[in-house]
């Protein structure tokens, strides 16, 4: 090789190395994904689906840092351990969770997979422009607490006592209890209000409840109901009660009735704020998104299992019956 052939090829060569060290010093966008879901709720499942839609691989093209508590006291060390990783964005569901992460920083963006009321608890001051590092999705979870009670109530027409199983630590579910107090006492039905955060008061909670003086059951939509699904279920189905619940993913647990929206879906529409943020866009410049599609699950097969007859129109309105 002479003199002048054995520059270009070196030369080459050198350009060559650049290139694929630069393809492998590319920085993988990181982000941090704090939980307060329970493990069957399939959001976690929702949202890689919707960064697939939208061209990310995780490991591969974006990197994930799970973190999920069902417990209130390990959510603020878990959000500031995210911090410490300094991911591109937060990623949080529930409205503890989002709090959470707030509280831990200014700077990241938080994106919400699924939130109650965010200006009523404080999260942000305006759903059109947030303002501050935090944007997401809604749940209308204020709303919901008032229509299931009115769905109860068209499901057992003569009850007057109802006993609501809530998580008060919840700020969302603190904010929606007022509403659905008030609605019973327009509908002249007695809210018994049955307080429980943790699996231990839960179990208190169903042994408390007078079951043959009490006419319906609400369940509260914190993480916790769901990951106890199964024993509230069952505790509800012994004692014959109609009773209705949050999310359609209650029916795995042989429940009569839910209505709510799809969470998988809330959290993947997630991804789509994530994408936004990644490609530069701010927080405050993206308008919270409320989920409007909510489902009315009807399961006729418990229906006959507790004697309840459900009104033709409630049928007709169900966007799923099972049979």
């Amino acid at each position: 090789m002479n003199r002048r052939a054995f520059i270009v090829a070196f030369g080459a060569a050198s350009w060559l190395v650049s290139v694929v060290q630069g393809v492998a010093q590319e920085k993988v966008p990181r982000i941090g994904f704090l939980g307060h879901v329970a493990p069957s709720s399939g959001q976690r499942d929702g949202f890689q689906q919707g960064l697939r839609e939208l061209g990310y691989l995780e490991g591969q093209t974006i990197l994930i840092e799970w973190r999920n508590t069902l417990g209130y006291d390990e959510l603020r060390p878990l959000a500031a351990e995210l911090v410490q990783i300094a991911p591109d964005v937060i990623v949080t569901s529930s409205t503890p969770a989002a709090r959470a992460a707030l509280d831990a920083t200014k700077t990241i963006p938080v994106v919400f997979a699924a939130v109650g009321d965010p200006i009523a608890t404080g999260l942000v001051a305006n759903l059109a422009r947030p303002e501050g590092n935090g944007t997401g999705v809604s749940l209308l979870s204020t709303e919901l607490g008032v229509k299931r009670l009115d769905l109860l109530r068209q499901l057992a027409p003569a009850a007057h006592r109802v006993a609501y199983l809530v998580a008060l630590a919840n700020p969302s579910e603190a904010v929606r209890i007022k509403s659905v107090q008030a609605a019973a006492r327009t509908l002249g039905i007695k809210l018994d209000i049955y307080n429980a955060n943790n699996a231990e008061e839960i179990e208190s909670a169903l042994r408390a409840i007078p079951w043959k003086s009490t006419d319906g059951v609400l369940i509260g939509s914190d993480p916790i109901f769901q990951a106890e699904g199964a024993k509230i279920s069952e505790a509800v189905r012994a004692a014959r009660v109609p009773a209705v619940f949050p999310w359609p993913d209650f029916h795995q647990y042989r429940v009569l009735m839910s209505y709510g929206p799809d969470l998988r879906k809330a959290a993947s529409r997630a991804a789509y704020y994530v994408d936004k943020i990644l490609r530069g866009a701010k927080p405050s410049d993206l308008p919270i998104e409320q989920i409007s599609q909510v489902d009315l699950v009807i399961d006729l097969r418990v229906a006959r299992e507790l004697g309840v007859k459900v009104p033709p129109e409630l049928l007709f309105r169900a966007d799923r019956v099972i049979k």
